[in-house]
């Protein structure tokens, strides 16, 4: 348990002074949420850790290196497997990149890092949208016919990859619920 709250004394320093898009919400509280999330379906420490970390490479100053010794490979392993590849590429690339890799993975703890990220990300817009309406839309690099894609091509991962697994499921109605 002492690792966790290296991982968030980590992340809090790593995200220090950054906010979630268009809100005055510092962004630590998005990596803690995915820890929350991850608490509830799993007990794998590594995972945990990887949920709190797993915007660090690909949002901050931090290096491969600082978590390979701080915390090991086998959570920079996880953590480069949730960060989103290339971000010199569009939108539609990265995005696309991401389902092809969820689609082709068969590595559960990613599977659940990355649903426990996304869930977390479609909460917040799910609340912002109920304060803000379709003004929501306008914070994102694509709008919500997009997101949308984005967001159910997810969901049918996920379920399509285990059925039966309680965090896809809730992911999954989530979004079909918001989206539909």
């Amino acid at each position: 348990m002492t690792k966790i709250f290296e991982a968030i004394d980590f992340a809090q320093k790593a995200h220090s002074g950054q906010f979630r898009k268009g809100t005055p919400i510092p962004y630590i509280i998005h990596p803690l949420e995915v820890m929350k999330i991850l608490l509830q379906f799993t007990d794998d420490e590594n995972v945990i850790i990887a949920g709190i970390l797993h915007d660090t490479l690909e949002d901050t100053e931090t290096r491969e290196e600082e978590i390979l010794q701080l915390f090991g490979q086998e959570v920079l392993t996880l953590v480069k497997n949730a960060t989103e590849a290339e971000k010199d590429k569009s939108w539609e690339e990265r995005k696309q990149h991401t389902l092809e890799y969820l689609s082709q993975t068969n590595d559960k703890r990613v599977l659940l890092l990355t649903c426990a990220d996304k869930l977390n990300n479609i909460n917040s817009i799910i609340n912002d949208y109920n304060q803000i309406g379709e003004e929501i839309w306008k914070r994102f690099k694509r709008g919500k016919e997009q997101q949308k894609w984005y967001y159910t091509s997810l969901a049918e991962i996920y379920l399509n990859k285990d059925k039966a697994n309680p965090l896809f499921q809730k992911f999954y109605q989530k979004v079909l619920s918001f989206f539909k």
